[in-house]
């Protein structure tokens, strides 16, 4: 394939995708907001799910991905820009001993090595990716995906395994951070969900599914609050429908190290 017929391919498939991405949403909605129930919204969510499996079956099909040198891809990844504060706050949680973190990233990325590389470089080899793979021979990209984690609901099951593979340790607090309609089930799930960045598509959905969305640190205060009105040690419960929204990853950084 020239790279005017790639251009071209990668256009087309980004511009069907966006188009019916916008008409998957739209289908998703109730036509009038409801209460929250994360069953209900788990079952609205197997749509979105299947459409990004028809969207990966394209890309599949059309080649664009056939011919991608290994070595290729972690030098890209190396050179990958993460968001403003994410790398720095992810170095001290890591080094941080009395946090004692177990670090995971789940994606749709095609390429988890691309991740890796991206990660390893600031340093990061110690958290668990996981995504899904492109297949190789001798180095060479065959155009085929190993699917691991394409859909909204493919998160929340390796979510659960990763919540399942920890310890019954009562101080364990589950923690996610998220940006997209495909993390909402994993946000909710969580003790703690925390949405950064201003997608559109999750609060349009969450709004229609009853998700209240709370500025953290306000948040923060009130369950302070909670805290001390009833002794209760475990002031977090995930699937509250309550999901909180930083600005940026230096609120986060704030929230866990203080400093």
């Amino acid at each position: 394939m020239s790279s005017s017929e790639l251009r071209n391919t990668w256009g087309e498939l980004s511009q069907q995708y966006t188009e019916e991405y916008e008409q998957c949403i739209e289908s998703m909605l109730p036509t009038k907001k409801e209460e929250f129930n994360y069953e209900t919204l788990h079952t609205a969510l197997e749509k979105l799910s299947d459409f990004e499996k028809r969207a990966n079956s394209r890309v599949i099909e059309s080649g664009v991905l056939k011919g991608l040198n290994f070595e290729d891809i972690k030098r890209a990844g190396e050179r990958l820009i993460l968001q403003d504060g994410c790398t720095n706050f992810l170095q001290k949680i890591v080094k941080d001993e009395n946090l004692n973190a177990n670090v995971h990233l789940l994606s749709y990325c095609w390429c988890g090595d691309l991740i890796r590389a991206a990660f390893s470089s600031g340093g990061l080899d110690v958290v668990n990716i996981h995504a899904n793979e492109l297949s190789f021979q001798e180095s060479v990209s065959t155009g085929e995906i190993i699917m691991e984690v394409q859909s909204p609901i493919d998160k929340i099951e390796a979510f659960d395994k990763i919540i399942q593979g920890c310890s019954d340790d009562k101080r364990n607090l589950t923690v996610y951070i998220g940006d997209s309609v495909g993390d909402l089930l994993c946000l909710l799930k969580a003790d703690i969900g925390i949405v950064i960045g201003s997608s559109s598509s999750l609060r349009t959905v969450g709004d229609h599914y009853g998700v209240s969305f709370v500025p953290l640190f306000p948040g923060l205060v009130k369950k302070q609050k909670e805290y001390g009105a009833d002794g209760s040690c475990c002031i977090w419960k995930g699937q509250s429908g309550i999901l909180y929204t930083a600005s940026g990853w230096d609120d986060i950084h704030a929230l866990f190290l203080g400093h």
